[in-house]
């Protein structure tokens, strides 16, 4: 095997991991905003207190994903 063929397999594994690091922001994601709703169903007084939680939790879910998408491409 060449060095120009195992940098062209580094960089498909990269890609890779970044799919299997994707899943776990999609999961919190989901739970977050299943939790949201579940908890406004209960207390619908507070459903607007509870989406803009929601919104900041998602938001740091999202930050961990996109951390994951530079990493993969910066290495």
């Amino acid at each position: 095997m060449g060095i120009v063929t195992l940098a062209a397999v580094t960089g498909n594994i990269a890609v890779v991991g970044y799919g299997i690091a994707a899943l776990g922001p999609g999961i919190g994601m989901g739970l977050i905003a299943g939790k949201a709703i579940e908890s406004t169903a209960r207390q619908p007084e507070l459903g607007g207190r509870l989406m803009v939680l929601m919104l900041l939790g998602i938001a740091f879910v999202e930050v961990l994903a996109l951390l994951g998408f530079v990493l993969a491409f910066v290495k």
